[in-house]
């Protein structure tokens, strides 16, 4: 099983976690909507920046991209809020363009969007 790569980091500032709840609502014609729980797991999301401390290890994370998880395969990473390890996946495959940052001690960013069932 692939890992996201040790020399990848996460900027805490930009983790913005979200799921869908799974619920089916129906409207009444009298009173309050009624819900039921359509999955038992649901689908999350969590969208943070990556950040790399050097050009080799922003190309490096595009090979372990193309080679070990093959654009959609899953991997193991551990959740920046929780502590938890889990295993996610890029949504729809994607990663965001490579960019760099003026000032920042670790100068080159990519913003991406892992899935993963909770």
């Amino acid at each position: 099983m692939a890992s996201l790569p040790s020399y990848v980091g996460l900027l805490y500032d930009s983790i913005r976690p979200s799921f869908d709840p799974s619920v089916a609502r129906s409207e009444m014609e009298r009173g309050v909507p009624k819900e039921r729980v359509l999955n038992s797991r649901v689908l999350a999301e969590i969208a943070v920046t990556l950040d790399f401390a050097n050009p080799v290890d922003a190309m490096s994370f595009e090979d372990w991209y193309f080679n070990d998880i093959r654009r959609v395969g899953w991997f193991d990473f551990r959740h920046p809020l929780s502590g938890r390890v889990l295993r996610a996946h890029f949504k729809a495959g994607a990663i965001g363009e490579l960019r760099p940052v003026e000032g920042a001690d670790r100068p080159w960013q990519r913003d991406v969007t892992m899935e993963y069932l909770r």
